[in-house]
């Protein structure tokens, strides 16, 4: 066990935030904490950490053990550049290389046997401490977090805040704590860094504690599930999907066991009531006695789910045409070039489409030419009959932060009624005064209710929806979730959420800059298609397909092909570094003959051979490491 949390409580101004929290982390486990905003998951990390201290309760790590901490919104006060604030990491592997190098040229110039010896045990150790490849690790790390190598010589106060997180992130996988504790760690991440991410963390040798919204990504990395409600802490062993399920199984149970008891009291006190209505000396006493034994019952309470769905009702006033939108080599060019090109995709009524992509390749900006917000440099935009567009901004920029959320719709339908208004305002969470708060004193989530609402009370019957699930916690995405599953318009939306394209989209829409490739299902029939083969882009709504099946054989062919050539790479890389580590043992036994070590000239023409085999075993190291990392690709 490498952490026990017991019976810890934790209350600010008077309002308890944890109430008797129990668990514990085993070695190498990949533990998620789960709950609502404000559910207190923050707070525990902190008293983890040590930075807050439980008012009651206790916090236990194994001996010497050591913790990392990823917060939301990392500060760096470092003036290193990127590169060298990780480079830092590996302090005491660079200082150990400096002393192999003057021992090197210390040998050479005294010959002596005691210290070769000693230069041969800190060699093993620099090996042991991974001396050889820190460097290709540290580039390996900031590639897979999608850190671009321009930015690797910046000064990390230049950098923007979620590119500071992920060199944050960077640098504590690089430590390689024993306990990694991370708060919302894909916040900045596009979906190919986050899957870089979750293998990652599979293979991580320490144990990870994950706060997170991102379901799809802890059902890719956890194990165990915490669910803080309420103050209180309940464990699932599995993935979230597996939580999902036993806690909706504990849910009934407990309301099953508290109906049962409100049941039998109501049949005690019944028969309380009859007894008494007797008035005779034997019956009060029965009734008494029976009173006694009611009073020593521990009443449960009504069980309670934290959270307050929204009752979202997504109904199009107005039937569009059949063809919602027909987009035809579509281009978007800026003065320094194409941003992208030769997209080609249609939308027909009903469908509920993801566009997924890189982070850049301008999905936004498709949005915004869609609604004629921005100029279109080839190609074409289609809108079909009676279509209305309703459009969600991740940034609420179309939100007046001046009015309050009564005025915003009051502004937006004059016609409506205020009653109108309050009815639809409160199917989003706002009653009472709550319609009097100003925009800008909303956090993110609430905006994005006032947003849907405007969008529910327009005549909107096609959705275009940025990033919706930003600033959502998880029982609100999924309330979401299922107004749009039975939503009878037509939604095109953008989203990095996998789990939220999973649960709603019948068709996903791979956005590079070139292309725009169809796949008829949700986001794990894309993966599963995307892994199969190359994919070429089609036109219209057919998927994309090779157009042949030769073409198709072709690439397979070359696929397989790719493989084997990188496995006899493999194996040819690993038998020169096994011949070159021979060499190294051969020299190493010369440099301990009499005839070697007294001999000046001699003893400094092996060290130098040394320093040119250990130089070449460490570049076959890093194209072992490019080689595995190019191979795992395609096999996956």
């Amino acid at each position: 066990m490498i952490a026990n949390c017991h019976a810890v409580y934790k209350s600010f101004n008077e309002q308890s935030i944890l109430k008797d929290i129990s668990f514990h982390i085993e070695d190498h486990e990949k533990v998620a904490l789960v709950g609502n905003n404000g559910a207190g998951k923050t707070t525990l990390f902190r008293i983890l950490t040590g930075e807050l201290a439980p008012d009651n309760g206790e916090v236990f790590f194994a001996k010497g053990i050591r913790i990392g901490y990823l917060e939301q919104n990392m500060h760096f006060n470092s003036g290193c550049s990127v590169y060298e604030e990780l480079l830092h990491v590996f302090d005491e592997v660079i200082a150990l290389e400096e002393k192999l190098h003057q021992m090197e040229e210390e040998i050479a110039k005294t010959h002596s046997l005691a210290l070769t010896h000693t230069y041969d045990e800190l060699r093993s150790t620099f090996e042991n401490m991974r001396g050889y490849e820190y460097k290709s690790l540290v580039r390996g790390v900031l590639k897979g977090l999608g850190l671009k190598e321009e930015i690797y010589t910046q000064p990390i106060t230049t950098l923007s805040g979620g590119q500071k997180t992920r060199v944050a992130l960077a640098k504590l996988l690089l430590e390689e704590p024993d306990l990694l504790l991370l708060d919302e760690p894909t916040n900045h991440l596009d979906i190919v860094a986050t899957e870089w991410l979750e293998n990652y963390l599979r293979s991580y040798k320490g144990s990870v504690l994950i706060i997170s919204h991102d379901r799809y990504f802890l059902d890719r990395v956890v194990t165990k599930v915490i669910h803080l409600e309420f103050g209180h802490a309940m464990v699932y062993n599995g993935d979230y999907s597996h939580f999902v399920i036993e806690s909706e199984k504990v849910y009934e149970a407990a309301m099953n066991q508290y109906e049962k008891q409100q049941q039998e009291i109501a049949k005690q006190k019944a028969v309380i009531a009859k007894l008494r209505q007797f008035n005779r000396e034997k019956s009060i006493k029965r009734a008494r006695s029976r009173e006694k034994l009611l009073e020593k019952i521990e009443v449960m309470d009504l069980p309670m789910i934290d959270d307050k769905p929204m009752n979202l009702v997504l109904t199009p006033r107005i039937t569009s045409g059949n063809d919602v939108l027909t987009v035809k080599e579509l281009t978007k060019s800026f003065e320094d070039g194409a941003l992208f090109n030769n997209i080609t995709f249609d939308i027909k009524r009903g469908e509920k489409v993801a566009i997924v992509g890189p982070n850049g390749v301008g999905k936004t900006t498709l949005f915004r030419m869609i609604m004629a917000q921005s100029d279109i440099s080839g190609g074409s935009i289609t809108l079909g009959s009676n279509v209305h567009i309703g459009y969600y901004d991740q940034e609420h920029a179309t939100l007046n932060p001046n009015y309050t959320i009564m005025q915003e719709i009051q502004d937006a339908f004059p016609d409506l009624t205020n009653t109108a208004i309050r009815n639809m305002l409160a199917s989003f969470l706002f009653t009472g005064e709550d319609v009097f708060k100003p925009i800008s004193a909303l956090s993110g989530g609430e905006k994005g209710r006032v947003a849907l609402a405007k969008i529910m009370l327009s005549k909107a019957n096609f959705l275009i929806l940025d990033e919706p699930t930003n600033h959502l916690d998880m029982m609100s995405k999924e309330v979401l979730e299922n107004a749009l599953n039975q939503y009878e318009g037509t939604i095109l939306y953008v989203s990095h959420d996998r789990y939220f394209i999973n649960q709603t989209a019948t068709k996903v829409l791979d956005m590079q800059k070139d292309h725009m490739s169809v796949y008829l299902g949700d986001y794990d029939y894309y993966m599963e298609k995307k892994k199969e083969i190359p994919v070429l882009c089609t036109s219209g709504t057919q998927q994309s397909t090779p157009t042949s099946s030769k073409e198709d054989w072709q690439k397979q062919k070359e696929l397989q092909n790719r493989i084997k050539k990188l496995q006899s790479t493999l194996t040819s890389i690993e038998e020169k570094i096994e011949l070159e580590e021979g060499k190294l043992a051969e020299l190493d036994e010369q440099l301990c003959l009499e005839e070697v070590y007294t001999n000046p000239d001699a003893s400094r023409d092996i060290m130098n051979q040394k320093a040119a085999i250990e130089e070449n075993i460490a570049s076959l190291y890093t194209n072992w490491e490019e080689t595995s990392e190019e191979l795992e690709i395609l096999n996956s």
